[in-house]
């Protein structure tokens, strides 16, 4: 159970060291696999194989002890704990018909290897992994040479880690295991604490070892091997109680009772040389006395104690007794003080420089993934609780965070700030939606655009009285020609005269002359418009538009000149505000971000306590950042009032109301600029609509026009020719019987039907009365112009321009009346007349309007006021 430093140069200090617990063999395996198959399926046992191996073998090294290796050895024990601490929460193991209750662990005690203890749960096989995890780094520890610096730090982090096993053993496992139905001593409460403690000063005790090879000064090593002495009283105290004084051989106890001894005689001889260099050599003959008187004590009783140990004690003795005759013959001689008694004394100063190594993560099951598809109803359930309780904070706290942003924002557009701030450096700003609307005028050209965008309506309507003039010429030129032959041939010019023909084209022609005067008279006032409203709206064309605000200015006499101090600190204020405003921010995120990754299930899992102290444990991270948000917010409230009154300060001084008043003034000049560019922009859009749809129309039934001019051209050629033969005296009695002339249809060649004219002048018949020309055609005569559906002549579409309310810029085409006339219909495309082989119009029939206007372009009522 001992074991002594492989150094030697330390022979003389020896350590203890724990032996591992003996166990015997034991099969889990089958076991738990049967639990699986019965209570989840056999599909799971055979994908949970491999952990059922591992565990298997974990258990099956532990009892064989194959590696030598304490480090080997070491990790062994943490893996299989950590496996046991998930086999816990899943696998309930107890002599229950319905639970596991084939499993009996046995395990000896490692002090009095002939007692055993066998229970069927858990926690005696827990307990034992951990003290036997602490007997191998106790083991680790005494492994190491000493007698270099690295040789002791080494051991003094093992035998804390060793301290460590023991205190979690303590803490988490020994009370379980001492409730079974049969115990050992080796793991009760009473020893793993006093194991604790041995480890504890065992670790201090190589502290003072790289002390002393430091060279450090006595005051420090009288401190170091004083807390030496102190734990190792400690243990000594644990060993002599009842339950353990009889349980260890005395050879331990001896070992521990000397330890202590030696070490509070080392801090008084330390502690004496101090107070020798200070020449309180009264003080320093009482603690060499105190000293020197207990290790008299401890060598009538060190029987069973190792030889080195006892020579150290000598050694020490020797050293105390011959400063202790030097300083009292100095005391003699020279001082004459007087010796205080040793029980006067206070006691000696004390320091530690080791303490339990914290093994919950070095033993934290959490984040094994060993049988994680196992998962019990109640760690859903307990699951599903936690994740409520933490969303109840996120909620409640980001609900804080956007408050305090949102009265922040509104708190300070109250005050005008910082707009007012940057007003006054020349930094102007426009409401959002102001400036938006201003940077869309200026993008479509702004009011210095407009005059180009009038110019194009005049071109346009130079371009509309154009086309109609050339227009009215083609009929006005076709008339005086039809006029001129029929004052020529008078009575044998049968031909429809062409005033006749054309009352409907000269109709569309005049109305669409009355519309483009209307248009014209809108254009007019456009252009009026634009005149008188130009001031107005020549604020849109400064850029940047902040150019046109008020500027705030300081005042023109100050009397004590603290307007700079007045506007920094007001931009102090409101720098501060904002860094709170970004903590804010960067909190709300720590708190998705803690959200996210709070993954407690595994703790769930693997916790044998009651799950609401696991609860308030980890919730309890939350606390940290709760406190900084309502920091965060109770820090904003007070700023936020010292903002207010700073800035009833600034607003006396810069007289803020009157440029807030020239401000609002401004904007609304802005606002109506912008209303009066749109209303004009949207009429001259409207006319620009205007005149292209007007345009397309004009040119339409220009192309009616020339193509009615063109017939009647061809028509006037034959009429000439058969005038012409009538007046030769040439007879058509022959034509009759092989054809007369078809009046061909558009886009085919004039030609006769027959193949050869008449030869014969003399039998040409007489000329035909003028009701040939008025035959109607059969119904299967093609029309003379297959000139496709013109938009412009569709009925069902309303004309978009309508006269509206007074005002309305641009007129639309005048309504069509019923007309019985014969040549009523427009000529081309679809003018049918009886002497072109044509349909007549039907009696009721409505005419066509002139043209409309295609699809999209609803009809407008007053878009333009004057």
């Amino acid at each position: 159970m001992a074991g002594q430093s492989s150094s030697a140069s330390t022979a003389t200090n020896i350590m203890l060291a724990v032996y591992e617990k003996k166990t015997t063999s034991l099969d889990l395996y089958r076991p738990l696999r049967n639990y699986i198959s019965m209570f989840f399926s056999e599909r799971e046992a055979q994908n949970l194989e491999d952990d059922l191996q591992t565990v298997k073998q974990y258990r099956s090294d532990l009892e064989r002890q194959p590696d030598p290796s304490p480090t080997s050895r070491r990790d062994l024990l943490q893996k299989y704990f950590k496996a046991l601490c998930l086999i816990e929460t899943r696998f309930p193991i107890s002599p229950d018909n319905d639970h596991i209750n084939t499993v009996t662990f046995v395990w000896y005690d490692a002090f009095k290897q002939k007692q055993k203890a066998s229970q069927q749960n858990i926690h005696l096989e827990k307990a034992a992994v951990l003290f036997n995890l602490g007997a191998v780094y106790s083991q680790i520890g005494l492994s190491f040479d000493r007698a270099t610096v690295e040789g002791r730090k080494q051991a003094i982090h093992a035998f804390i880690a060793a301290a460590g096993s023991f205190a979690f053993l303590r803490d988490n496992a020994a009370t379980k295991a001492s409730m079974g139905t049969s115990t050992t001593v080796d793991l009760s409460v009473e020893c793993v604490g006093m194991l604790e403690r041995l480890m504890l000063a065992q670790a201090q005790e190589c502290v003072f070892e790289n002390t002393i090879a430091k060279g450090s000064t006595p005051g420090v090593c009288a401190k170091i091997s004083r807390q030496v002495g102190l734990y190792y009283e400690e243990a000594l105290a644990a060993l002599s109680v009842a339950s353990l004084k009889d349980h260890f051989d005395k050879g331990w106890i001896a070992h521990v009772q000397l330890k202590a001894s030696l070490f509070y005689a080392e801090a008084c001889y330390r502690y004496s040389l101090e107070l020798h260099e200070k020449e309180e050599i009264a003080e320093e003959i009482a603690r060499l006395k105190s000293g020197s008187s207990m290790l008299s004590e401890v060598k009538k009783s060190s029987r069973g104690a190792a030889a080195q140990l006892l020579d150290a004690i000598s050694k020490l003795e020797a050293n105390i007794n011959r400063n202790l005759d030097r300083a009292v013959k100095e005391n003699d001689r020279v001082y004459l003080m007087r010796v205080p008694s040793p029980s006067s004394l206070p006691p000696l100063p004390a320091f530690s420089m080791v303490k339990i190594m914290p093994m919950n993560e070095v033993l934290d099951a959490s984040k094994e993934k060993m049988f994680a598809s196992l998962v019990p109803d109640s760690s859903a359930k307990a699951l599903s609780r936690y994740t409520e309780m933490v969303d109840d904070i996120i909620r409640t706290q980001a609900e804080k965070l956007q408050q305090g942003s949102e009265l922040t924002r509104v708190r300070l557009k109250e005050m005008d700030l910082p707009d007012s701030i940057l007003s006054l450096e020349g930094n102007f700003m426009l409401p959002t939606d102001l400036k938006e609307d201003v940077e869309a005028v200026q993008i479509s050209g702004g009011p210095a655009g407009l005059a180009a965008e009038l110019q194009q309506l005049m071109d346009l309507r130079r371009v509309n009285h154009e086309l109609l003039v050339q227009t009215e010429e083609l009929l006005q030129k076709e008339a005086t020609e039809d006029a001129q032959f029929r004052s020529q041939f008078g009575t044998r010019w049968t031909r429809p005269q062409s005033s006749t023909l054309t009352k409907n084209l000269q109709d569309r022609l005049n109305r669409f002359a009355a519309n483009l005067k209307q248009a014209s008279d809108s254009d007019a006032r456009i252009e009026r418009s634009v005149r008188d409203h130009s001031a107005l709206m020549s604020i849109l064309d400064r850029r940047p538009i902040e150019s046109a605000l008020p500027t705030l200015a300081r005042p023109i006499m100050s009397m004590d000149a603290n307007e700079d101090a007045i506007v920094g600190a007001l931009k102090q204020s409101l720098r501060q505000l904002e860094t709170l405003g970004a903590q804010r921010a960067g909190l709300e995120d720590m708190l998705k971000e803690m959200k996210r990754k709070d993954d407690v299930l595994p703790k769930l899992m693997t916790s044998t306590g009651s799950y609401e102290d696991l609860f308030r444990k980890e919730i309890a991270k939350y606390d940290p950042i709760r406190e900084d948000i309502a920091q965060n917010i109770e820090a904003q409230e007070h700023l936020l009032l010292q903002i207010q009154a700073q800035n009833e300060e600034f607003s006396a001084v810069f007289n803020l109301e009157d440029y807030k008043a020239s401000r609002e003034k401004c904007y609304k000049q802005i606002q109506a600029a912008i209303a009066k560019y749109r209303e004009i922009k949207e009429n001259i859009n409207e006319g620009l609509k205007f005149y292209v749809t007007l345009q397309d129309a004009i040119t339409n039934i220009k192309q009616q026009c020339s193509d009615f001019v063109m017939t009647r051209n061809i028509q006037c050629r034959e009429m000439i020719e058969d005038v012409q033969r009538q007046m030769a005296g040439l007879s058509f009695q022959d034509r009759k019987n092989t054809g007369s002339y078809s009046y061909p249809a558009v886009n085919q060649p004039h030609q006769r039907s027959s193949s050869q004219p008449p030869s014969d002048p003399q039998n040409v018949p007489h000329p035909r009365s003028q009701t040939s020309y008025y035959q109607p055609p059969e119904q299967s005569t093609v029309p003379a112009y297959a000139h496709p559906p013109s938009p412009y002549t569709t009925s069902q579409q309303p004309p978009p321009y309508h006269i509206p309310a007074p005002g309305a810029p641009y007129p639309p085409p005048q309504a069509q009346h019923p007309t019985s006339q014969e040549y009523g219909q427009p000529a081309y495309p679809g003018w049918r007349g009886p002497y072109y082989n044509a349909h007549g119009q039907q009696p009721g029939s409505l005419p066509r309007p002139p043209y409309t206007i295609p699809g999209p372009y609803p009809p407008h009522q007053g878009y333009y006021k004057q």
